[in-house]
């Protein structure tokens, strides 16, 4: 005879019972320390208590928490009471929270508080160790689990932005015994190559136990001794693990953490091209100012240029030189008129012209001009001058005043 199967919402309420009825877990007090603590905006409070070996989680109703008179928060150790029962949509048991106070800091808060302290005074945190951030890596190396969330998270971010970009994954623990030890190895991997710009090691959010492997002091000062820089990507918003102080730069989650490691590919071309257009703009500015400072510099030197001033001098000479040979003319007409004048006058004048019109001229045997009859005397001798040429003659006989008033 087979067994009526049973709904899974039947199982549920039927566990459910059982725990409500139960003496013991129907009114409990528990002690723990709270870890991952929310505070919900409807008022309710969630978290979880734990200690070395265990977790529960809690639920404290806004009905039950609006009178608590402290702050609750990770690491604290409070003794609640309540009493356990199945939250039947989930198939959850969990505490439900009616009183709480305070027992004290818990372990893991306090060591961690502890190394703080201690790493801090040494000097660990300070900015100036930090190291630059490369902004175009060209190989990234990245210490986390192969199959958690933060992984896909890295991948797909870092290839939508930078897709050019090389990652080498280094596969871990993330949380529990020895993931300390194994993100050390992954880190130091990458430190002793010789081909890789940038580390990011992390995991996604958790409770304060699930993130500790980031507080581990072997974590630290392997961080902190890295040639590389590294980016812790511990996936929580709010508090801080000892793997952030120490590293080169913290990201509150691993999509974070690849947004700040790679820059936008696409941004990087717009980028460019207005940078390119830009220099083209001032490089042709440039040329236009220096074309016309050439052009006033080539101005000027043909102002000023030697061989320019030579040619204005030759011109100048050559001008002269015309000036002065019309002036030579000029001069030589002038005299050649006066010339002709005097020529004229003289000509008037000349015995010659005289002898052209028909009479001679007189001379004595000493070729001195006979001008009246007194200037020779009977028997002497003398020249008569014709225009074609000369008689020789001498003096029979003179008369006297016949033709003192001219020729008629």
């Amino acid at each position: 005879m087979s067994v009526k199967p049973l709904k899974v919402c039947e199982v549920n309420q039927y566990i459910k019972r059982i725990l409500m009825g139960d003496p013991i877990l129907s009114n409990v007090c528990v002690e723990g320390e709270i870890s991952n603590f929310k505070h919900h905006y409807s008022g309710h409070m969630y978290f979880s208590l734990k200690d070395e070996k265990g977790k529960i989680k809690c639920v404290m109703f806004k009905s039950y928490n609006k009178n608590i008179d402290m702050v609750l928060k990770d690491g604290i150790k409070v003794i609640v009471n309540g009493y356990i029962s199945v939250y039947e949509r989930d198939g959850d048991y969990q505490l439900y929270v009616k009183t709480i106070e305070e027992a004290g800091l818990g372990d893991l808060y306090l060591a961690y508080n502890k190394l703080l302290k201690k790493l801090e005074a040494e000097g660990i945190f300070n900015e100036m160790h930090k190291k630059e951030i490369p902004k175009f890596p060209r190989k990234i190396g990245i210490v986390t689990s192969s199959t958690g969330a933060a992984i896909r998270d890295i991948i797909t971010v870092v290839k939508r932005r930078f897709p050019i970009v090389e990652l080498i994954i280094y596969p871990v623990l993330v949380q529990g015994e020895g993931a300390s030890k194994e993100i050390c190895e992954g880190l130091l991997y990458f430190n002793n190559r010789n081909d890789i710009d940038l580390v990011i090691t992390g995991r996604g959010g958790g409770s304060i136990e699930e993130l500790f492997a980031f507080n581990d002091e072997l974590l630290a000062r392997t961080i902190y001794g890295m040639d590389i820089p590294v980016i812790s990507a511990v996936g929580h918003e709010t508090d801080f693990t000892i793997a952030d102080f120490v590293a080169d730069l913290r990201a509150p989650t691993p999509s974070a953490a690849a947004e700040l490691a790679v820059p936008r590919l696409e941004n990087l071309k717009e980028d460019l091209n207005i940078r390119f257009t830009e220099i083209v703009d001032s490089y042709l500015s440039l040329m236009e100012s220096k074309k016309l400072e050439l052009d006033a510099y080539e101005e000027k030197l043909n102002r000023l240029n030697p061989i320019n001033k030579l040619n204005e001098n030759l011109q100048y000479l050559d001008s002269l030189f015309k000036d002065l040979t019309n002036a030579y003319f000029s001069k030589m007409r002038d005299y050649k008129n006066k010339l002709e004048i005097l020529g004229n006058k003289l000509d008037l004048l000349s015995p010659l012209s005289t002898a052209n019109r028909g009479y001679g001229i007189l001379t004595d045997e000493s070729d001195k001009l006979i001008k009246s009859v007194e200037d020779i005397s009977i028997g002497e001798g003398f020249s008569v001058l014709l225009k074609d040429g000369t008689i020789k003659a001498r003096v029979e006989k003179v008369k006297k005043g016949e033709y003192s008033n001219g020729f008629k």
